[in-house]
C-alpha cells in the first residue's frame, strides 16, 4: 500500500486483475465463515454520553484554516482519528448489500470502535432479500434513524452503505428528507447509474432497480435543491459487479460529492480493505460538510477527492488514488 518512487516495470492490467481476483476469493471465503453471525438479530443499545474533554490552550501562532484533519497521516490504516464534537461522536448506521448482512462490516466496526464509536454508537440496518422495492427499505431506514436519534439524543447520524445499501441510504437522504438528519453518507461500490452485471438474476425486483434507466435511478437523478448531506462515493477500477466501474461515481449537480477512486481491489474487498477503511474513517471525521455545492472538499494526500464534475486521476496500483498537484473544483 505504501507509495514507492523507485523505477520499475509499468502497470500490467492482467496481473492486477489476477491479484484482485485472488483477494476477492480470500475475502469471500472469510465472509462465508462470518455470514452466519450476521443472521443473529442485533440488539440496539442506548449510547452512553461521553464527557466532553476540555480543549487545551496552545501557543501555536498559526491560524486555524479549517483543514487540520487533512494533515493527519494515514500511512498506518489502523491509526484512529480523533472523535468529532468534543469526544461525543455521532452514531453510525451501516447498510449491507444485496443478499448480504451486517457481518460484511466486521473490519469497519472494529476501526470505528478504535476511533471512539463503540458498539453503542454503531448499529446495522437489516433488510430482507425478499424486499421487492428499495423505497420500502428506505422507509424502514427512516424509522430506524429517527428511533436511534431519539435514543441517543443526537440530532444527526452518519450512514455507510455497501453496494445496494448505499442506494437505499441515498434514496432516504434525497427523497425522504433524510438530509435533515444525515451529516455524511459514505457509499462503497454503489451503482448510481445502474449496472449490467448479473443479467440472469433480473427476476428479482431489487436487481431490476439497479439496472441503467430504472425508475428509482431516474428519481435519484432528478433535482435535489438544498440537500445538506455530504456524499462520499468510493469506486474501484476493478469492481467486477459495477459494470462499467464508473457507474459507482456519483454525478449530480445539486449534491456535494467526494468521489474516491480505489485501485486494484474488487467489490467484496471494498468494506474490508485497510486503505478504504482508513479513508472512510477520515470521511466521517472531516469537518468539510460546509463546502459549497459543486466545489471540491478538502483533499487528503492519500486519496483522490473530486467533485461530481471533476475528473478522476489514474490510481496507483493497490491503493487510493493520490491527487494531482493543483487539483481544484471543476
Amino acid at each position: 500500500m505504501d507509495r514507492t518512487d523507485a523505477p520499475g516495470p509499468g502497470p500490467n492490467p492482467r496481473t492486477d486483475r489476477m491479484k484482485a481476483a485472488v483477494l476477492e476469493l480470500a475475502v469471500l471465503a472469510g465472509h462465508l465463515l462470518l455470514y452466519p453471525s450476521g443472521l443473529i438479530a442485533e440488539r440496539h443499545r442506548t449510547p452512553r454520553p461521553v464527557p466532553k474533554r476540555p480543549v487545551p490552550r496552545t501557543e501555536d501562532p498559526r491560524p486555524d484554516d479549517g483543514n487540520a484533519s487533512d494533515h493527519t497521516p494515514l500511512s498506518a490504516p489502523d491509526r484512529a482519528p480523533e472523535p468529532p464534537h468534543g469526544g461525543d461522536p455521532r452514531p453510525v448506521v451501516l447498510l449491507h448489500g444485496f443478499v448480504d448482512n451486517r457481518s460484511v462490516f466486521v473490519v469497519l466496526r472494529r476501526a470505528l470502535a478504535r476511533a471512539g464509536r463503540g458498539r453503542d454508537r454503531v448499529e446495522s440496518f437489516a433488510y430482507s432479500p425478499f424486499t421487492r422495492d428499495l423505497r420500502t427499505a428506505a422507509d424502514a431506514l427512516a424509522r430506524q434513524v429517527a428511533e436511534l436519534l431519539a435514543r441517543s439524543g443526537h440530532t444527526e447520524v452518519d450512514l455507510v452503505g455497501h453496494s445496494l445499501g448505499g442506494l437505499i441510504a441515498r434514496y432516504y437522504v434525497q427523497r425522504l428528507g433524510g438530509d435533515a438528519r444525515v451529516r455524511t453518507l459514505v457509499m462503497l461500490g454503489t451503482p448510481h447509474s445502474g449496472t449490467t452485471f448479473g443479467r440472469p438474476v433480473d427476476a428479482h425486483p431489487l436487481i431490476r432497480q439497479m439496472r441503467p434507466g430504472a425508475e428509482v435511478l431516474r428519481e435519484l437523478a432528478g433535482p435535489a435543491p438544498g440537500c445538506r448531506t455530504l456524499f462520499v462515493s468510493f469506486w474501484s477500477d476493478l469492481d467486477e459487479v459495477m459494470v462499467p466501474p464508473e457507474t459507482a461515481r456519483l454525478r449530480h449537480p445539486d449534491l456535494r460529492v467526494r468521489n474516491v477512486r480505489v485501485g486494484g481491489i474488487g467489490h467484496l474487498a471494498l468494506p474490508v480493505h485497510p486503505a478504504v477503511v482508513a479513508e472512510v474513517l477520515r470521511s466521517l471525521t472531516d469537518d468539510c460538510v460546509n463546502a459549497p455545492t459543486g466545489q471540491a472538499t478538502p483533499a487528503h494526500p492519500a486519496s483522490a477527492v473530486s467533485t461530481a464534475k471533476a475528473a478522476d486521476h489514474a490510481p496507483e496500483k493497490g491503493g487510493i488514488t493520490p491527487p494531482a498537484e493543483g487539483t481544484s473544483a471543476a
